[in-house]
């Protein structure tokens, strides 16, 4: 690895990590939405971008191919449920003002992820890295305690990326063609319900000009961080990634308590 290519790497790795950690801006902005509706115009617009750069990378027809791979197909249905899950819980946690507690669940999910590969895998931890787990498990228990309840909307977001994460790394196929699919799968559930949506006169999409080319823009905001992040991890060691993904956590506590101004409490 030459010293040009890690650079370039730590560049699209920081630009990657950033621009998720900025994305509770812009579904914030998109308050006069429902959460719902973000999410199903997010699927549709990933999948028509996607569409456009596999055309422009001559990887459409690769990608078409996988649909006559069963096994493949049906690892992705899975992946696509478990995006679904994950894209869905933090959308609806920046409607509701829980950003802090989201930016929780993106600090989790590496320690979620590590957990798998131990008991999924079979994958042996060092004893630094049992250190973590448990340090894991230690900040769950004070987050019920703190909360009066379980913590399920950190939770929610951890094990979905981590499912989604350990699931993924069964396949071989690209990110790009890979949420292709995905977004395909969940395509006919975002139409009906964005149809369903329409009949009943509370679609925001279509009621101004500006408004609706911004929830089109949820693809850009979806498939350009992805890009970025496809970028880095081919030229930066999984050390360097693993602990560049701490970024977006980070911005995401930062916008959650200095810009939404939500309860900062002792046990956070």
């Amino acid at each position: 690895m030459t010293k040009g290519s890690h650079k370039t790497g730590l560049i699209y790795g920081v630009g990657a990590y950033t621009a998720w950690g900025l994305l509770p801006l812009f579904w914030k902005y998109l308050h006069e939405a429902s959460a719902f509706e973000i999410l199903s115009h997010r699927g549709i617009w990933s999948l028509v971008l996607c569409v456009l750069l596999l055309a422009f990378r001559h990887e459409l027809k690769s990608t078409i191919a996988i649909f006559r791979q069963p096994r493949t197909l049906a690892i992705l249905a899975l992946t696509s449920a478990m995006l679904t899950i994950n894209w869905g819980t933090y959308i609806w946690s920046v409607s509701v003002n829980r950003i802090v507690e989201a930016s929780l669940g993106y600090y989790i999910t590496p320690l979620v992820s590590v957990t798998f590969g131990v008991f999924l895998l079979h994958e042996r931890l060092h004893r630094y890295q049992w250190l973590a787990v448990g340090f894991a498990t230690v900040g769950v228990a004070m987050l019920t305690f703190q909360y009066g309840a379980f913590p399920w909307l950190a939770l929610a977001i951890a094990v979905s990326w981590g499912s989604y994460s350990l699931l993924k790394k069964t396949l071989n196929i690209g990110a790009l063609g890979g949420l292709s699919v995905e977004t395909v799968i969940a395509l006919i559930p975002n139409l009906i319900y964005l149809g369903w949506l329409e009949n009943q006169g509370r679609a925001q999409f279509g009621e101004s000009l500006g408004f609706s080319i911004l929830l089109m823009c949820a693809g850009v905001v979806t498939v350009f961080p992805l890009l970025l992040f496809n970028g880095a991890t081919t030229r930066l060691p999984l050390a360097v990634t693993g602990l560049l993904q701490y970024i977006t956590p980070t911005i995401m506590f930062f916008v959650g308590v200095l810009i939404n101004h939500e309860e900062m409490t002792a046990g956070r």
